[in-house]
């Protein structure tokens, strides 16, 4: 199974990217897929996911702003990052997981991440 997250680039705060997560096989119809950004020097940190029937889950910093989304057709996994902070710039990764959680632990399949950088 591989994975491959992209769209990340520079934005200034209050801007929007949307990434993807593109999978292999049927990865994103098969598993929880789950959204983790890691900034320079931090552990890396659940920002979201969104299960089998569309539930989604976030963190607190992120709730109203970002949006998981799925297209099992297409395989891959969207982020949609709205109104972007410069607390939010880190390298977002994708994965997935057997479970609702948001527990790094529990996750396989990484992707290579993208890097996202909200200027001020």
């Amino acid at each position: 199974v591989q994975l491959q997250a992209s769209g990340g680039g520079l934005v200034q705060a209050g801007g929007s990217l949307r990434l993807s997560c593109a999978a292999s096989e049927r990865t994103v119809s098969n598993n929880v897929m789950g959204w983790f950004r890691q900034a320079p020097g931090k552990e890396r940190e659940f920002v979201g996911a969104i299960g089998w029937h569309g539930n989604t889950r976030y963190r607190d910093s992120v709730k109203g702003r970002f949006t998981i989304s799925r297209d099992n057709a297409k395989n891959t996994v969207y982020l949609q990052m709205n109104n972007l902070k410069p607390e939010d710039t880190a390298v977002y990764f994708c994965a997935a997981s057997s479970v609702m959680t948001s527990s790094t632990r529990s996750y396989y399949h990484w992707g290579q991440g993208t890097q996202v950088t909200v200027s001020s």
